[in-house]
């Protein structure tokens, strides 16, 4: 489906009010890995009978659930969304957007800075001391979206490091893509281990609200 300029519409408002949490449809991304499906109509069967809301209850997901969440999201972005956003357009002024580049450029980067050097040197080498973590250089930093690398003798993994904001951003940005792209272009293997891989020795740890996504990479 196409849904045009209305794309970052509908994944912003379903992000920010978490719609599409595995508390609402299931697990996914678990679930078509099980399924492993040749055709779509295959993988929508398998989702209706096999899928069951994450959580204390575990609810059998149906397509009404999936309707009804639909419904919700038209009401949040009918009734919230677009009128706030109407007025932010309406009292949007050039000294915003002259206040809003410079805070990005030189207050974020400084306070993104100090972030980033707390999670790692505060928290992750406490916790990890046989990985030594070092600032990414400015390649990935860039181009992937790497703010550091651990190295645990000849392996490597990228560190991320972001506010919890980061997830509602309006679009479809996606760093694990970017960041899976410059891995790949230098030959490495990619793997998204999200906040907290499961069956591994690593942690999450919420640094004052922070967003730590883990992604492992090897020749």
């Amino acid at each position: 489906m196409d849904f045009g300029k209305k794309e970052k519409v509908l994944n912003y408002a379903c992000q920010t009010y978490h719609l599409s949490r595995p508390n609402k449809v299931g697990a996914v991304m678990e679930l078509i890995r099980q399924c492993q499906p040749s055709t779509i109509d295959e993988w929508e069967q398998w989702y209706f009978e096999n899928a069951f809301t994450a959580g204390k209850r575990n609810l059998k997901v149906t397509p009404a659930d999936l309707k009804e969440l639909g419904e919700r999201l038209f009401e949040k972005i009918t009734t919230i969304v677009i009128p706030d956003w109407q007025e932010a357009f309406r009292s949007l002024t050039l000294k915003d957007c002259e206040d809003y580049i410079h805070n990005l450029t030189i207050n974020r980067t400084f306070d993104g800075y100090l972030r980033e050097k707390s999670v790692v040197n505060d928290g992750l080498v406490k916790i990890f001391p046989n990985v030594v973590f070092v600032e990414s250089p400015a390649e990935l930093d860039h181009s992937g979206d790497v703010d550091y690398m651990g190295y645990v003798g000849e392996k490597a993994f990228g560190i991320q490091v972001k506010p919890i904001t980061a997830r509602s951003n309006f679009g479809n940005y996606s760093p694990s893509e970017r960041m899976k792209a410059i891995f790949t272009a230098h030959g490495f293997f990619f793997s998204h281990l999200s906040n907290q891989p499961k069956n591994s020795r690593c942690q999450r740890m919420p640094f004052w609200g922070e967003s730590t996504q883990w992604f492992s990479s090897g020749k």
